[in-house]
This record gives C-alpha cells, structure tokens and sequence, in this order.
C-alpha cells in the first residue's frame, strides 16, 4: 500500500511541483490550499505525513500543528517563508517534526521526507510487542514511565509528553548519569537525518524540566554539563 502524503500549500506553482515530484516517487497525493481545507483532509484520509505550509488563508500553520497535535501523531514538515529562528522554534514547540525554509531544493524535501518515514517506520517495527511480551516500567524517585502503556506518572498523576518530550526522557532514564552532547541527542532521539539544529534539544529539555523538576530553573534531574550538553541525576 502507498504511503499517503498530504500536501497543504496555497502557492499553486509550489503546490503543483510538490504533487508533482511526490507523486513521481510513488506516493499517494492530496493536495490542499489552506488550513480549514487541511483538517478535513488529514481527518478523512489519515495521512502518513503532511508537508504544510507557515502561511495559510483561513488557518495558519500554527494553527493547523496545534490542532492536529491534538488528533494524531502524523509527521509534520513544515514549510515557511520566514528565515526566522523564532518561527522555526515555535513550530517544533507546537508540534512540527521538521521544517524547511523557503525557497528550498526539491531534492532536499524528498530526502526529507523519506527520512520522516522511515523514522515512523522503524519505530513502529521497535513498538511491536515480543513474542513473549513483559512489562517494562522505568522508575525514579516520585517519576514512573510505563514503556509498555507508553504512560508516565509522576506522584501517581499521569503526566502528558509530546511525541519526542516521551522519546527524550526515556532515552535520559535508560541512560542515566551520562553525558549527552546536544548532537548525540539529536542523533540517538531525532535521528541523525533530522537537521533542525541543536536548539530543538534546548527546547524540549525545558519542556521536560517544566513538567518532571519541583523547580525548574534549579533543575536537580536533568542536569547542564556546561560547554558540553546534558546528563540526566536520576
């Protein structure tokens, strides 16, 4: 079965060469020019990954990510005429798995694209259960993640992660007390086709701090290793 790609970009020049080179490479394509449109879509069709646009008519890119964040885990690349630090990290803070700025290399995006899928993929193949599956819990001090239930509690309450939040503090559990350069995060939880910079990792480790420290801004779990990157206390 095809992998489905929506596309949401209201450039129809964009918007055609995409469907175009995306279709050229053995994907299913639906394509879309504003955000109202791209919710239908995605909610109809369930996409694999969807290629979307910062500025849209109707509802914005940011508006879609949050609203689809909500709904589903899909991928989202997003694509923004801004060379603009602030835009890029709000996007990924909202949501978005990777981003490209306009203009950009047609090659560049499918390289992307298939690098988001393959991600997805392998992570399914790692989800899938043992033939003799057991539960596995990883736990410390008030904090206790269920990889099994893909569940976290902290003081007994069950906490929210985003997608790459749960991704990350596993990896910190399963590793503690070793010290991670922003590069070796991004290469062990993003994958190290993932090229949205080292500032994707500052943002979600203050997430994390926000939801797992009894003090944020004198965190004791996870740790700054000054001119290196992080470690996780315990």
């Amino acid at each position: 079965m095809r992998e489905k790609i929506l596309i949401v970009e209201d450039d129809p020049a964009i918007r055609e060469a995409l469907t175009y080179n995306l279709s050229r490479e053995g994907y299913e394509v639906q394509a879309v020019d504003d955000g109202v449109a791209a919710l239908e879509a995605a909610r109809k069709s369930i996409p694999n990954l969807v290629v979307l646009d910062l500025m849209l008519p109707e509802l914005d890119g940011f508006d879609v990510t949050r609203t689809l964040r909500k709904e589903s885990n899909v991928p989202i690349l997003m694509l923004t005429a801004r060379d603009d630090e602030i835009d890029r990290v709000l996007g990924l803070e909202l949501g978005a798995d990777d981003y490209l700025t306009k203009p950009f290399s047609m090659r560049e995006l499918l390289a992307r694209v298939k690098a988001m899928l393959r991600r997805v993929q392998h992570a399914k193949e790692e989800a899938k259960p043992a033939k003799a599956p057991t539960q596995s819990v990883l736990v410390t001090g008030n904090l206790q993640i269920d990889l099994s239930r893909h569940e976290a509690q902290l003081d007994g309450e069950v906490i929210e992660f985003k997608p790459k939040e749960y991704d990350l503090i596993v990896f910190l559990l399963q590793n503690p007390r070793q010290v991670f350069s922003r590069d070796q995060l991004l290469e062990r939880v993003w994958g190290w086709e993932f090229s949205g910079g080292s500032r994707t990792v500052d943002v979600h480790v203050r997430w994390l701090r926000a939801k797992i420290e009894k003090d944020p801004e004198q965190p004791t779990r996870i740790s700054t290793v000054r001119g290196v990157g992080y470690r996780f206390e315990g």
